[in-house]
Order: structure tokens, then sequence, then C-alpha cells
């Protein structure tokens, strides 16, 4: 597998509902042993390893007897993964024991890792367990999280977890072994090893859709999580996990690389944000000052949408409208709409107060 220990001293192994749960809802506990006995190994050589683990939802699905995986209704969904998330806990645990491990649970809301103290606090308890030599198994809170507030997708969850805990790569084990040019089940299709820059072109291969019907991701989600681990700097490999032993065989896999250096802690928070409040839409000369290092002043400012209030994420937005940027407002809504396109020395009049420096300053903004 291309993330060794040598290379890779800390790791992250998402693993999807399909490998680890059978059609009928029961556990591959075979399969799981190997991938227990895999994660002993690499930690005995010393790499740190935290496992984004999905399942819970499909297991209690089965134990309550409903319908569709679980996936009927939210109120199944939540209900499902309450009581599956104590079977996957347990099954964790027994496995990492058995490999002479010790499993932590830790459950995350979309906001524990949108909010920047909490996403500060579950940082530092991913860095103590790990150094520790603890495997956390980390998932969604599912039995709370709603369909508007939550990751939608492990794939996503375990980037974002990326970032928090520093991680130097990302493992996203599926029943596909990487990003091919267009459906794998087509005639012709073409396997992509390596992925140097996400652009429309990439993003056309995806597939939407979950070929188990257990998970909730596909291939358009895993390019996200691309996305979000490329800002931070980590490389993120797509690799079958069909085989005996997924993290020891060096199998078929697509890698997305990122840039060879990193962004601030803070930059990477908010370029890998998932919840953004509003947009705002700059011309040219404004778009080109950004990448240069300026921040965004009212005078390049061409549009405002959304409902957002000072602190909150947005976007912004270039002519040919792509996002070139991610940043936190230092104006509501309705103040940035009042301040398109006008100079500093004219925004007081506007406002009633002397204006503040940048409707987002430099160092709250990060380009996309």
């Amino acid at each position: 597998m291309v993330f060794a220990p040598a290379t890779c001293r800390r790791l992250i192994v998402k693993i999807g509902s399909a490998l680890l749960v059978d059609g009928d809802g029961g556990v591959r506990s075979a399969w799981l042993a190997d991938v227990a006995r895999d994660i002993g190994t690499r930690v005995a050589a010393g790499q740190q390893v935290a496992v984004v683990s999905s399942g819970a939802i499909a297991l209690g699905a089965r134990r309550l007897a409903l319908a569709k995986g679980g996936r009927a209704s939210l109120e199944d969904a939540q209900a499902a993964a309450a009581v599956g998330q104590i079977a996957l806990s347990q099954i964790w645990a027994q496995s990492l024991a058995d490999a002479g491990l010790t499993a932590a649970q830790i459950l995350l809301t979309i906001d524990d890792l949108e909010n920047r103290r909490r996403y500060l606090n579950a940082a530092a308890t991913l860095e103590r367990l790990l150094s520790l030599g603890a495997v956390p198994i980390i998932n969604e809170n599912d039995s709370v999280a709603t369909s508007e507030i939550r990751f939608g997708d492990n794939d996503r969850l375990a980037a974002r977890v990326g970032q928090a805990a520093r991680a130097d790569g990302i493992l996203l084990l599926s029943d596909i072994d990487g990003l091919y040019d267009r459906n794998p089940a087509t005639a012709g299709a073409q396997h992509i090893a390596r992925i140097e820059r996400i652009d429309a072109r990439i993003r056309a291969m995806a597939d939407g859709g979950s070929a188990s019907g257990m998970g909730s991701g596909g291939m358009a989600s895993k390019i996200a999580a691309a996305e979000i681990a490329g800002h931070a700097g980590i490389d993120l490999a797509i690799a079958s996990g069909t085989t005996g032993r997924p993290l020891s065989e060096d199998a078929r896999h697509s890698i997305f690389t990122a840039p060879r250096t990193r962004s601030r802690a803070r930059k990477n928070w908010l370029a890998g944000r998932l919840v953004v409040r509003g947009n705002i839409c700059v011309d040219g000369g404004a778009a080109r000052a950004l990448t240069k290092g300026s921040s965004l002043l009212a005078v390049g400012i061409t549009g405002v949408h959304g409902r957002f209030q000072r602190g909150d994420v947005v976007d912004v937005i270039a002519p040919d409208g792509q996002i070139v940027a991610r940043g936190l407002a230092e104006y509501d809504a309705g103040d940035a709409a009042r301040l398109i396109g006008l100079a500093r020395d004219a925004q007081a009049a506007i406002l009633g107060y002397a204006p503040r420096s940048a409707i987002i300053h430099r160092d709250h903004l990060v380009l996309l």
C-alpha cells in the first residue's frame, strides 16, 4: 500500500460499511481480525493509526429488523445507529485487543469540527490518544445528527479527522480500487493511479452512488474528501479493502497527492469547513489580488448572497463562478451588501461608524 510506516508517521484509515458488514447485516469477523492484525503490525513499527469506521447503522438495522438497512427514514437511521454503535465499538475493542492494542471511541457531530474551540478539543484528544499508542475508532454520532447538520458520509469525516490529527496520510478503504475515468462497470473504463490536481474533469468522473447500498458515500464524496485533505497537505488514497490483508498488500489504488507545504492550522480548518453561510462575488481585480495575499476589500465586491453574520464562514466567488477563497466575514450580510463597490473613504457615511480594514482580512482567509 502507498502509506508505509517509514513514510507515514500518522495514518487515518476509513472503512466503509460494505467491507465491515455483510449483506445480511452481520460482521465480517475474519476480515476484521486481519485488519486488526495489520494495524497491530503498523503500530509496532512506530506508525500511529486512527480508524474512521462505518457500520453502526447497518449493524443496528439488523438487530432492530428495520427495512432498507435502517435508512428508510431519519428516525430509523438514528435508532439503528444508537443500537449499532454499541455493537460496533465492542467488535472493534475485541478485535484490537486480540491484536494487542487498546481501542478508544470518539463520536463526532459536524459541529465538533466546524466550531473552532470544539475542533481544537477534538484535535487535542486525538493527539493524546495516538501518543499513548491507542487506536481511536471514530464515527459520526448518527443517533443525534440530523439530515441538515451532518457530514453525510465518512469519507469527508475522515478528511476532517485527518486535518485535526495532523495526519500524514488518509486511506479510504472501499469496495472499489480507486478512481476510473467513467463508471468502472462501463466497458473500456480506465483506472487512474495518480491525481495531482482536482478540477472539473476529475469531478466529472465521480459516480455519486454507493455501490453496496449500505453506505452513504460514493466517488463524489471521496473526491470531496481528497480536496479537504489536499488543503491540509495530506495525501489521500482510495483502495479496495476486499482483500484479506488490505493494509499489507501493495494492491492497485488511486492516490490524490497534496502540495508539500501546509498552510497554518487555522487556514487548514477554514479550507475544510463543510458549513458555509453565504458567498461574496468579486471582480477579476479582487480575485487576482487575493492570490497575491491581499485582504478582500469592499471596492472589489460585486455581490453578496446568503444570511451570514460577522465571524461566519463565507466563500469568495470569482467572475467565472469558481470558488477562489474561503474566510471569516468581518461584516454581516446586510452591511457587506451596503458596501459593494465602495472605497474605504466612502464607507463611514454608509455605515455610521468607522469601517473595518477589510470585508475578509487576509489572516482569516484561505485560497482554494
